[in-house]
C-alpha cells in the first residue's frame, strides 16, 4: 500500500487546481494558469500559480529591477564591459557607496551617486514588498506574523544603510553592494570598532540565530518522526491533541523535562528568528555612534580582562580627523 514518507512525498494527490479563494471587489485579477510541477511535489505543493501581484507588487518589482539594472550595469562597467570579466569577478565586483569627503551630500554618480539611487530604489522596493505582504495576509484573514517576521528584516537592512549612516554623517560607512565586499565591510567594521564579538547585542544575535537553526530542526525532526501517526496535520493536532503531539511531547519531557506544545513551539521559533535581526540591528546602530571601542567597553565594564600592553601606543587617525 502507498504512503507517504518521511524526506519526500511518495504519494501525491491530485485533483482540479484551486485558483485560491475570492478576491475583494476592485482588487485586480491574479496572473497566470496554474499548473503541476511532479518535482517540487515531491518537496512542497506540486501547484504552481496563480499569483496575485497587484498594484504595490508591480511598483515593488518595477524598483527593485531598476536597483537590480543600477548595481549590475555598474559592475559591468567596472570590468570596462567585459562579460567575461563580469561572470569571472561577479563575487568581487560592488557598487561602492560615496567617500567620507562627501559626507551626507549628493555626490556625482561616478562618486557614489549610483550608489545612492540604487539604495533609493531598492529600500522603495523592499517596502513596497512588505506593504503587499501586509495587506495580502490580511485580506485573507490571516495574522501579520510575516509582515511583522520581514519587518525585523527590514529594520537590519536600513541600519546598515540608513539609519547608522546618518547618524556618523557620511554616507561612507554603508555597506557596498557586493558579495564579497559587503563580508569585507562585515570585517572592516569589526576591526575599526574594536571586534563585534564584545559587542553584547551582536552576541544575542547570534544566541538567536543559533537558536533558531536550533529550534527548527528539533521541530522539523519532531514533526517527519510523528508523521506516521498524522503529526504534519499540525492544526488538527492543535485543536484536539491526538497520540502523534502526546508521543512527541512526551519525548521531550523524557530527553530534558520539558516540552513545547503543537501551537508554543512556532512562538519560540517566531521571536527566536525576529529578535536576530533586530538586536543585531541595536548593536550595529550603537557601533561608532555610541561606542568607539567594543573592546574597551567590555573592559570597562568588567566583561573582559584587560590585557597588558606589549608594544607602543598607536592612535587611530580617524580619531584625529585624517580624512583619507
Amino acid at each position: 500500500m502507498a504512503q507517504y514518507q518521511n524526506l519526500f512525498t511518495y504519494v501525491q494527490p491530485v485533483g482540479p487546481l484551486h485558483e485560491g479563494v475570492d478576491l475583494p471587489r476592485g482588487d485586480d485579477k491574479r496572473l497566470g494558469t496554474p499548473f503541476l510541477v511532479h518535482l517540487l511535489g515531491r518537496i512542497g505543493n506540486a501547484q504552481i500559480g496563480p499569483v496575485y501581484l497587484g498594484t504595490l507588487g508591480l511598483a515593488s518589482l518595477i524598483f527593485g529591477i531598476a536597483a537590480f539594472n543600477i548595481i549590475g550595469f555598474n559592475m559591468l562597467a567596472s570590468v570596462d564591459w567585459n562579460p567575461i570579466q563580469f561572470v569571472r569577478q561577479l563575487f568581487w565586483l560592488a557598487l561602492e557607496p560615496p567617500a567620507p569627503a562627501y559626507g551626507l551630500n549628493i555626490p556625482p554618480l561616478q562618486q557614489g551617486g549610483w550608489w545612492l539611487i540604487a539604495g533609493f530604489m531598492l529600500t522603495t522596493s523592499i517596502l513596497l514588498w512588505w506593504a503587499r505582504t501586509y495587506r495580502r495576509a490580511r485580506q485573507l484573514g490571516l495574522g501579520t506574523h510575516v509582515a511583522w517576521a520581514y519587518a525585523a528584516a527590514i529594520w537590519l537592512f536600513l541600519v546598515c544603510g540608513f539609519f547608522r549612516p546618518v547618524m556618523m554623517g557620511s554616507w561612507s560607512e554603508a555597506v557596498p553592494f557586493g558579495i564579497f565586499p559587503h563580508l569585507d565591510w562585515t570585517s572592516a567594521i569589526s576591526l575599526r570598532y574594536g571586534n563585534l564579538f564584545y559587542n553584547p547585542f551582536h552576541a544575542l544575535s547570534i544566541v538567536f540565530l543559533y537558536g533558531s537553526v536550533l529550534l527548527f530542526a528539533m521541530h522539523g525532526a519532531t514533526i517527519l518522526a510523528v508523521t506516521r501517526y498524522g503529526g504534519e496535520r499540525e492544526i488538527e493536532q492543535i485543536v484536539d491533541r491526538g497520540t502523534a503531539s502526546e508521543r512527541a511531547g512526551l519525548f521531550w519531557r523524557w530527553t530534558m523535562g520539558f516540552n513545547a506544545t503543537m501551537e508554543s513551539i512556532h512562538r519560540w521559533a517566531w521571536w527566536f528568528a525576529v529578535l536576530c535581526p533586530l538586536v543585531g540591528g541595536i548593536g550595529i546602530l550603537l557601533t561608532g555612534t555610541v561606542v568607539d571601542n567594543w573592546y574597551l567597553w567590555s573592559v570597562k565594564h568588567h566583561v573582559v580582562p584587560a590585557y597588558p600592553l606589549v608594544g607602543p601606543v598607536v592612535v587611530d587617525p580617524a580619531i584625529l580627523g585624517v580624512k583619507p
